[in-house]
């Protein structure tokens, strides 16, 4: 018999429910190894299972001396181009960069000054949004988070779209340069959706300039005023290059290119992948290094003693404190060893952004911790693991002096990898006609069939 459920019912059920699933579900980790199973796709040394090819980005962290790995001061390739001198160049040259990386990314070469010209005119064609698109998708059924929102509206998109499920070289470079031009808006205008009808404030559109930049008009778009400075657009642009593309491996990528491989169309791909840019061990990193630097903000009262914050440290590794994981956030990284080169440069602007805010005793703080972090979990663990900061332990940092709201952070990450995103789906597309299936070993018991009417 049918009948209507309370909800403390239905919490009850749901609850009884998980407590034997999470017992049933869980098996020996041990399994792992007798299997020979590279878990999470990972040899024993850290390194990534080779699964594909790609030509556009390379991530270096170590050379090989016969069968020994040594580490090496991290390096990211773009295209055959290091993205550390191309962000340097700009930083130097006091310009924006971000769309010439895009080009770089998407055609294999650097432009000149006339194929630059072309296709930030090309950019700007399409930075707009089909009529009534804000009024129908952006500001009906907002959501709570701007990424599940950013990637409803790719996927509504398609709906838009004359003709979505040609995947020829052609269309999907008319669709990459599309919504490589959109994504900010998308960002920008779901967030006030967010902000107007979660959060009770005011609620301001405005209109991207077709004079502006990938990052003025990130920041023209995301405040009231839409005023900025030439910095605050410098360091943003800078953050959007470095974030751009990190290989096929990661995980949001490697998304991008499993989906890709079953020859469906660009909006499900870039869907797919900014759901695996959301979760927290990846593109949300940068909220948790947030959270955990208000911590030792808190509960450090001399930001320059190494003992105060090597005390705090100790208590975080021990998991005694901030969320009692064990990590420190922003500290470490899945391939770089020494250095991870993203965080290098990002750092050389937020010293600046920070001089010019007035927050260099906060700059400092991050400098000691990351300086501090890897000597103090080295000493606890008894190892003398090579650990570095990574992108994520300065970008929150950067994103906070330039008053974006937190809501933004991640949703900033996916802007810039879209770029890396199309690139991987239409070099999936050109080069590989084999769906990626990969298989897993099934370590559950075999079951006899009872009939319904002899359970118990």
């Amino acid at each position: 018999m049918i009948r209507d459920l309370t909800t403390e019912e239905l919490n009850m059920y749901y609850e009884k429910s998980a407590e034997q699933i999470n017992t049933d579900s869980y098996y020996d980790p041990e399994l792992f190894s007798k299997y020979n199973v590279k878990r999470g796709l990972r040899n024993e040394d850290g390194t990534g299972v080779v699964v594909g090819l790609t030509e556009i980005g390379d991530v270096q962290s170590y050379i090989m001396e016969g069968n020994k790995k040594i580490p090496h001061e991290g390096r990211l390739i773009y295209r055959g181009v290091d993205v550390y001198e191309l962000g340097d160049a700009c930083i130097k040259e006091d310009r924006f960069g971000f769309e010439e990386c895009a080009y770089l990314l998407l055609f294999g070469d650097l432009p000149n000054k006339e194929q630059l010209s072309e296709f930030n005119n090309v950019l700007v064609h399409n930075r707009t949004l089909p009529d009534g698109f804000v009024r129908d998708i952006i500001m009906k059924a907002s959501s709570t988070n701007i990424m599940n929102k950013l990637a409803r509206s790719i996927l509504v998109i398609y709906s838009y779209d004359p003709n979505p499920e040609d995947t020829s070289v052609k269309n999907l470079f008319r669709q990459s340069l599309e919504i490589i031009a959109r994504i900010p808006l998308l960002a920008a205008y779901g967030y006030q959706a967010k902000s107007h009808y979660h959060d009770g404030n005011s609620m301001y559109i405005h209109r991207p300039r077709a004079e502006l930049s990938t990052a003025e008009n990130i920041l023209c778009l995301s405040r009231p005023d839409c005023s900025y400075t030439h910095l605050e657009a410098t360091t943003l642009d800078t953050a959007l290059i470095l974030h751009a593309e990190h290989g096929g491996g990661n995980n949001s990528t490697f998304t991008s290119h499993v989906v890709a491989s079953t020859g469906t169309d660009i909006y499900s791909c870039i869907a797919a992948a900014l759901g695996s840019l959301k979760g927290p061990k990846h593109g949300g990193a940068n909220l948790k290094v947030m959270e955990m630097m208000d911590e030792f903000k808190h509960n450090i009262k001399n930001w320059n003693n190494d003992g105060e914050i090597s005390d705090y440290l100790v208590k975080v590794f021990n998991k005694d404190a901030y969320d009692h994981s064990g990590l420190v956030y922003g500290l470490g990284h899945a391939v770089y060893t020494l250095s991870d080169p993203r965080c290098v440069l990002l750092k050389m602007k937020a010293k600046e952004l920070a001089a010019y805010k007035g927050r260099s005793e906060e700059f400092q703080l991050y400098e000691n911790v990351e300086r501090l972090g890897p000597e103090v979990f080295n000493e606890l663990r008894k190892t003398n693991k090579p650990m570095c900061a990574n992108v994520d332990f300065y970008s929150g940092f950067v994103y906070d002096m330039l008053n974006i709201p937190m809501d933004l952070y991640t949703a900033l990450f996916a802007i810039s990898r879209a770029v890396g995103f199309c690139a991987h789906i239409i070099e999936e597309n050109v080069n590989n006609n084999r769906i990626i299936r990969p298989a897993y070993k099934n370590v559950g018991e075999r079951k006899e069939y009872t009939k319904l009417s002899e359970r118990k």
